[in-house]
């Protein structure tokens, strides 16, 4: 069948609309027409060439559709199935699944080479074969992919709405629920409120902390943040670290959460600098592989026992927390919709990835008829 995509061809070029082959779907895979896409940063980690995959490749990791076929073997969906994708793939058996660590599943290895499990392609075009961001693809109107990357939803939830539950809210919040174990009376300090950072700071309040401190150059993501519930918000690491040693009694924060789109160290060092005695440094933003980015005390990280560690999709289990996260959804006490800034047409793409570039977003959505 044929299908209309935007792709990548190499690194440092825009996204290029064009129409290509799409196979069916083989043993262990699905049909899925796209309803919606998001537009998070890690994409543009690829058009960067910060992340680079193996090009050409259909762009989009967020997704949530309705299955239209699937290959033998299946049973997990069927057709008419409204689900959302993780770009996480999880099949339950490996040594990280078997362990409740589904965000580690080696499943996972391929995502940047858009392959699927089995090391083939889906998309073709140009007498190439396209890989697809995560193994999704979500930048098509259709694709085939694992049906360890679906979990499926109640249908009565708005896809373009559930779409947001692949990836940017339980990364986000679940850097803070999880990764930063945030307890009742905490103060946590969230650096870069975007896609991510915003749902930070809604797992930070789920999770009961006193202070929610928001650090953002943009005023708009800072205003935003203080609707969401964020107690304060600095446009600096500066103004941040002076509020939260006031507010701790010079103790500092419990935990400093870095959703940056391109991490650095400076802001490596400002979350370092800013937790207490025992706090946890929380990475969840990305930099090339190739750039050293952790630059720290060794003294200060063993006598005041801070730990840093880094969080993959907020440290959460997809089959199980996209589903949990769509139920607070659904019971008014996770906000999904006034997460939506900007709906576009696959053929703004460009479009929407110049608005996240310029502040305008907090998250844009792709929608297709």
């Amino acid at each position: 069948m044929k299908t209309t995509a935007a792709v990548l061809l190499e690194p440092g070029k825009p996204f290029e609309i064009m129409e290509l082959d799409l196979d069916g779907p083989g043993p262990g895979e699905v049909l899925i027409r796209y309803v919606a896409a998001g537009l998070c940063h890690s994409d543009l980690h690829l058009t960067d060439g910060d992340l680079p995959p193996r090009y050409p490749i259909v762009g989009g990791h967020e997704g949530a559709g309705i299955i239209e076929d699937v290959g033998p073997g299946v049973t997990k969906v069927a057709p008419g199935d409204h689900v959302v994708c993780s770009f996480i793939p999880s099949c339950g058996t490996c040594r990280y699944c078997a362990t409740g660590r589904q965000s580690l599943c080696d499943m996972g290895a391929t995502i940047l080479d858009g392959c699927m499990p089995d090391g083939t392609f889906r998309f073709r075009g140009a007498g190439k074969e396209f890989g697809a961001m995560c193994m999704l693809g979500t930048f098509s109107e259709r694709a085939v992919i694992s049906e360890h990357s679906v979990v499926k939803i109640d249908d009565w939830l708005p896809l373009e709405t559930a779409v947001l539950v692949g990836c940017g809210v339980p990364t986000g919040w679940g850097a803070a629920a999880y990764a930063g174990n945030v307890r009742p009376g905490d103060i946590a300090v969230i650096y870069g409120v975007g896609g991510i950072g915003i749902n930070a700071v809604q797992g930070a309040l789920h999770s009961g902390a006193k202070y929610v401190i928001a650090v953002d150059p943009v005023a708009f993501k800072r205003e935003t943040a203080l609707k969401f519930g964020a107690t304060h918000a600095f446009s600096s690491a500066t103004e941040a670290a002076e509020k939260a040693y006031e507010l701790s009694w010079g103790q500092g924060a419990d935990q400093a959460i870095v959703t940056v789109g391109t991490v650095d160290e400076d802001v490596i060092s400002a979350a370092f600098d800013i937790v207490g005695k025992g706090g946890t440094v929380i990475v969840v933003g990305l930099a090339s592989p190739e750039k050293l980015t952790v630059h720290l005390s060794g003294m200060m990280l063993t006598l005041m026992e801070k730990t840093i560690k880094g969080s993959l999709f907020g440290s959460a289990n997809p089959q199980y927390d996209i589903v949990r996260l769509l139920r607070l959804y659904d019971a008014g006490q996770l906000n999904l919709d006034e997460l939506i800034t900007t709906r576009y047409r696959l053929e703004d793409v460009n479009q929407g990835y110049q608005d996240l570039r310029d502040g305008k977003n907090i998250r844009g959505i792709i929608t297709y008829a």
